[in-house]
């Protein structure tokens, strides 16, 4: 039987790390954000800034196509052939399968949804929230500076956006993506918790 396994995908300022962990505690799940930087940073000796800003500083345009990275995947390791990005993606994702193959776990980013695609037992969820009420939790929160907030914010959202839709060649906000949607300017965090746990037990079943 598969362990089962819940993906968050999420905007810049909705408390999604937040609601990862307490969802993971509530159902005695692992949960994996830092961690699993810090995996594939050892697994293959880039550095854990590096591979954390990866997903949230992606451009516009990266150096190599994805039909470059799928025929350089025959040979991820080769840090000679592989450009850097391509390599930690690669490392990331081998990381997220083996999180899936050794018990239930909470994945926060890193295109887990997509990387698990195929997982037997899988909810994939995306959080969302109104704009203001991001910009208010990254400055009250997160320690932003409110003058640059609205554009840390957009920065930050589009290099997700772009990192997902270059390595998935999905797009990151289409609902159809996701078994989940949360807006948490509407429920909450407690409220996209509990929203999270039901459904999780409802798919899963009580273990």
């Amino acid at each position: 039987m598969a362990y089962s396994i819940i993906t968050i995908s999420r905007e810049f300022g909705t408390g999604a790390r937040l609601i990862g962990r307490e969802v993971a505690a509530l159902l005695g799940y692992g949960y994996y954000d830092r961690a699993l930087i810090e995996m594939a940073a050892e697994k293959s000796g880039l550095s854990e800034e590096f591979i954390e800003r990866t997903e949230e500083k992606a451009s516009n345009s990266f150096l190599y196509n994805l039909a470059t990275a799928a025929y350089l995947a025959a040979d991820p390791m080769n840090e000679y052939t592989v450009p850097v990005n391509d390599r930690a993606f690669m490392v990331q994702s081998d990381v997220i399968r083996d999180i899936a193959r050794s018990g239930n776990g909470v994945i926060v980013g890193r295109c887990a949804d997509w990387v698990l695609r195929d997982h037997p037992s899988l909810l994939r969820v995306f959080i969302y929230a109104d704009r203001e009420d991001r910009v208010n939790r990254i400055v009250k929160e997160y320690g932003q500076d409110p003058k640059n907030a609205e554009s840390v914010l957009t920065k930050i959202d589009k290099g997700r956006a772009n990192y997902h839709k270059f390595y998935t060649g999905t797009n990151w906000r289409s609902m159809e993506n996701y078994d989940l949607c949360i807006n948490t300017s509407a429920t909450g965090i407690q409220g996209a918790v509990m929203a999270i746990k039901g459904c999780a037990e409802e798919k899963f079943g009580k273990k």
